[in-house]
């Protein structure tokens, strides 16, 4: 008898633990499937689409534009931001590894989730090619109301460029970096300092300062952005974003 009665209270906590194994799961596969509806309306902006996901009275938190209160005053933003000019389109990609879903429980009950992650965001402007632009980091709350998931609040935060460098550095000593120490002036930047320093080539001063990174001899890359750095040898400087000239700068003697 105590046997059994071990057994039927064994197998009462394995059906517990079953239970709370499996409604996190089905939480997050319909946290994460409602999340992908969205972004999909986002990335095509569609306006309805994206409406029918976010309650009435939404609350949007973004750190370089301000909060946003009100289902209305979403749409209007999104109206005359993201989707107000034709020739520049925003798309939204999550980065791999960071999505997570977390239930919000009062008690057995689960009203909630909060999904936090990170992504990337790629523009494509007047017919060019689609290139990364930002990362920022993102937490949404989602609200469970009469068996309908809304998104109720939206944090947007952490902006800053983005941009994945497929260049590979190379080594040259310090004598090398040298040759390209001095002051540079150019239209934009006139006045603008390289140097060496403890075997990395440093352009700007401060807060502005760069590190330049070799891929061969005479051209250099940064890491944070698509910028390359080509160097002559008349003591000229030439400077590409995504391959484009945008200065072209000469060395003071």
């Amino acid at each position: 008898m105590k046997k059994y009665a071990f057994i039927l209270l064994l197998a009462c906590c394995c059906m517990q633990y079953a239970k709370a194994q499996t409604t996190p799961f089905d939480l997050t596969t319909a946290i994460l499937g409602k999340d992908s509806l969205f972004w999909k309306a986002y990335n095509q902006c569609d306006q309805a689409g994206m409406q029918q996901f976010l309650a009435d009275d939404i609350e949007f938190y973004h750190d370089k534009g301000g909060p946003t209160f009100g289902i209305e005053n979403m749409i209007q933003s999104i109206r005359k931001g993201l989707c107000a000019n034709s020739s520049y389109h925003l798309r939204r990609e999550a980065v791999p590894g960071t999505v997570h879903v977390y239930p919000m429980q009062k008690g057995d009950s689960i009203y909630g989730a909060i999904i936090s992650g990170e992504h990337y965001f790629y523009i494509t402007q007047n017919n060019q090619p689609e290139f990364l632009d930002g990362h920022a980091r993102f937490t949404h709350l989602w609200l469970q109301k009469k068996g309908v998931w809304k998104m109720a609040r939206i944090l947007s935060f952490d902006h800053g460029p983005a941009y994945i460098s497929k260049r590979k550095e190379i080594t040259l000593s310090p004598l090398t970096l040298r040759k390209y120490a001095g002051k540079y002036n150019g239209p934009q930047n006139p006045g603008l300092m390289v140097r060496e320093e403890k075997g990395k080539l440093i352009l700007g001063t401060g807060e502005r300062a760069m590190i330049l990174y070799p891929e061969s001899a005479h051209l250099f890359f940064s890491k944070e952005r698509d910028l390359t750095f080509e160097f002559g040898e008349k003591g000229t400087l030439r400077v590409r974003e995504r391959g484009i000239v945008v200065e072209e700068l000469v060395r003071e003697k």
